[in-house]
């Protein structure tokens, strides 16, 4: 069993958690994550390590209530106890002294952006962040972002805070004026792909994080499959990192919706009172 350290609520149906786990902690790096289960009945929920701490033994997590799953697990508090924390998982962001690099985090992005970014600017590199949101009252870890870069953009769309527009917007300003070394990009899936999409013709080195559909989380099963230049990789074992010129969007785009009919179906089941134990 893993405690719940501290809860957050950083904006409406997104939480932060600080879970206790001491080996995990010790191993974790940028870029890897974590697979989750709250209970015996609960579905195991991939999240990708926003931060960690050697010297406390935790780690934290930043998720969105998107399903019946997150739900449940966004109903625990402070002192409640996991039943099940499994990482580090995955290959960590491969960090180097590059020169110049942009991290860019969308939404819920913003979370697993933070400590690659770190990493890379305690490797030496010139640090630009790019943060942004559908407004300002869900943009979060704005400080903190702010703290391991040289210099933070922010974008919203609707202008409430930074720049009215897209990542992508920004995105090109830095392009057109900075010489780039490399590029991190995390954040909805649609927006990955629109930073692929303006940074190829530059040829800059793009890495974005996928998150498919997982199961075991070990390359046994499959279902994290993604298609990546012309070969099938497992984004749990073989990512979740892969450089975005070579991903196939809408195929990773088709495979992600896959079941959004049925995260319909457990939500209403959960607001309807039952307790769903079909997992």
């Amino acid at each position: 069993m893993y405690s719940i350290c501290k809860k957050e609520t950083l904006a409406p149906n997104l939480y932060l958690f600080e879970v206790e786990a001491g080996r995990i902690a010790k191993k974790a790096e940028a870029g890897q994550f974590i697979i989750i289960r709250k209970d015996d009945y609960a579905e195991r929920i991939p999240l990708t390590i926003a931060d960690f701490s050697r010297e406390k033994g935790t780690i934290t997590i930043i998720f969105q209530v998107v399903g019946a799953a997150t739900r449940d697990l966004a109903e625990c508090a402070a002192g409640d106890q996991i039943l099940d924390v499994v990482g580090p998982l995955g290959v960590a962001s491969e960090i180097e002294n590059y020169g110049t690099v942009v991290c860019i985090g969308g939404g819920v992005g913003i979370a697993p952006v933070y400590p690659i970014a770190r990493a890379l600017k305690e490797a030496g590199n010139r640090v630009i962040s790019i943060i942004g949101a559908r407004s300002s009252d869900i943009l979060f870890w704005k400080d903190k972002m702010a703290a391991v870069s040289d210099e933070l953009l922010i974008a919203t769309d609707d202008g409430s805070e930074g720049r009215k527009g897209f990542v992508t917007d920004i995105l090109k300003d830095v392009l057109g004026r900075e010489e780039v070394a490399h590029i991190w990009a995390i954040g909805p899936m649609i927006m990955m792909r629109a930073v692929s999409q303006v940074s190829k013709p530059s040829g800059v080195k793009t890495i974005v994080s996928l998150n498919p559909i997982m199961v075991d989380g070990t390359g046994m099963c499959g279902a994290c499959r993604v298609g990546v230049g012309k070969e099938t990789k497992f984004a749990c074992v073989d990512g979740p990192e892969f450089d975005a010129h070579e991903v196939d969007w809408d195929l990773a785009m088709k495979r992600s919706g896959l079941f959004r009919h049925e995260e319909k179906m457990g939500m209403e089941h959960k607001k309807g009172g039952g307790a769903c134990k079909c997992h």
